[in-house]
């Protein structure tokens, strides 16, 4: 007898359903946290180009505070850029931990697929800046401005254009984005670290060592963490590696996986307790600090002449979804993984689009490296904000044309016709489930027996009227 033929494995297959409730609570957060990044976003904007604000605008923006002893005398923007932000990068090492352990990650099966399209969502962008700006003869310094995704941006404009994305795909690019920060804070370390201050470097690879420890000996109390992670990032920031790898450190150093009795591992506890702080206050401030370009005609028209600018442009709409979509496709047709009946293509390439939304990592990437060069900085951060802004425009025809297909998917993931507070589509095995509801249809089936026996007799009784004793308002008026 042949063996059976293996069933092939399905690319944006339904998620389980504790993975499903994860995805779920961290979308709410970040979406709410995309819209306060959309708000500051047009803040920024509107505080540096109204005329009689613009000199505020710089004013506060180039503000410093804070110990000069310390060598931590910087200015606002420099604190939300490195400060700040580094809360969001704590969240995202917390949410590449989750993943690799208790995630899509953890499956080296199911792991192709995002880690693929996250990378060649960000080579294929990167040649495309490159290519640009050879040909009109730029820098290539900001190769790596086009390579992120920002989550928290895509998931607004998805609440804002009220699109019911499957569970499947909003998953997805989840994970493209975890993988996408990973690479991102790669790059970083690698690329955009200049000259090494061994003694703080040292001091700061010592603060992690007794912030693991601590961790390993499950010593509870803020008290001392909060402390020990602000010292561990004002030496890594002296350090010369940028401050923000110190929160990515210490969030992959958290637990993530739950042990007996745990209803929540210390990293999910933290992460619940931690996003909302990073969504809706540390990446809405950095926004705001760092969006507020100049935005005139002469301005818009050097994005697309400048082969910089308009390298990141191209690489942010044209490279994150042809990168993204090619990286799909080809895993899906090496790894015989089909896509999921419920989906199209046409799917993936709007999710390919809408990941083309770079923003708050591009602008501390562009920040990064055109340092010095503050016109450069701000015609790449207007190339940004405009790339964004047609891979958003392109996102939103794309997902509109197919928001009929997903309003009926998300209508029939979220059914719970039994109301036992679990969807029925992670019921259909359960045996149980079909006897309440066979329970639930025997009653109306009662109910509506009944109500025929009631109708039928009403209307054996109006049969029985003699002509002329019905309704006295039969009559002519």
């Amino acid at each position: 007898m042949s063996a059976p033929t293996p069933t092939p494995r399905k690319a944006f297959g339904r998620l389980s359903l504790p993975e499903r409730n994860f995805v779920a609570e961290a979308l709410r957060t970040e979406t709410v946290g995309g819209i306060l990044l959309l708000l500051a976003a047009v803040a920024a904007l509107v505080w540096a180009n109204i005329p009689a604000l613009q000199d505020s605008y710089e004013s506060v923006s180039h503000w410093h505070f804070g110990p000069e002893a310390l060598g931590l005398n910087l200015s606002v923007a420099h604190w939300a850029a490195d400060g700040l932000l580094a809360i969001f990068f704590f969240v995202a090492g917390i949410e590449l931990k989750r993943e690799l352990v208790a995630g899509d990650l953890r499956d080296p099966k199911a792991a192709a697929l995002p880690v693929v399209a996250a990378l060649c969502g960000m080579i294929v962008p990167a040649l495309v800046y490159t290519f640009t700006s050879v040909l009109g003869g730029g820098s290539l310094d900001g190769w790596a401005v086009p390579t992120a995704t920002d989550i928290a941006f895509a998931l607004a404009v998805l609440a804002v254009i009220g699109t019911s994305l499957p569970s499947a795909l909003r998953a997805f690019l989840l994970t493209l984005a975890v993988v996408d920060d990973l690479f991102a804070i790669m790059i970083i370390a690698l690329f955009f670290t200049d000259q090494l201050n061994f003694a703080a470097l040292g001091g700061a690879a010592a603060g992690l060592l007794l912030f693991w420890l601590l961790l390993r000996k499950r010593v509870r109390g803020w008290y001392l963490y909060v402390p020990l992670a602000v010292a561990i990032w004002g030496l890594m920031y002296n350090s010369g590696v940028h401050a923000t790898i110190a929160g990515v450190a210490m969030g992959l150093m958290l637990r993530c996986h739950r042990e007996e009795g745990e209803e929540h591992s210390p990293g999910e506890h933290i992460e619940h307790r931690v996003r909302p702080l990073s969504a809706g206050l540390a990446v809405p401030l950095f926004a705001l600090f760092s969006a507020g370009v100049t935005v005139s005609g002469d301005a818009l028209a050097k994005v697309f002449t400048q082969p910089e600018t308009l390298g990141v442009v191209l690489g942010l709409v044209v490279g994150k979804t042809l990168g993204i979509f090619g990286g799909t496709w080809l895993t899906s047709r090496f790894t015989r993984a089909s896509l999921s009946d419920d989906l199209a293509w046409a799917d993936v390439l709007a999710v390919a689009a809408l990941a083309g939304i770079g923003f708050t990592v591009s602008l501390l990437i562009g920040e990064l490296a055109f340092e010095g060069d503050a016109t450069m900085t701000d015609s790449v951060k207007a190339a940004v904000l405009a790339g964004s802004l047609i891979a958003t425009a392109l996102a939103t025809v794309l997902l509109k044309m197919r928001n009929a297909k997903y309003r009926k998917l998300a209508d029939e993931e979220e059914r719970d016709e039994d109301l036992d507070g679990v969807p029925d589509v992670y019921e259909q095995d359960d045996p149980e489930y079909h006897l309440r509801m066979a329970r639930i249809l025997e009653e109306k089936a009662v109910r509506h027996r009944q109500l025929a026996r009631e109708k039928a007799a009403e209307r054996d009784a109006l049969a029985q009227v003699p002509d002329g004793a019905g309704d006295p308002h039969d009559g002519p008026a």
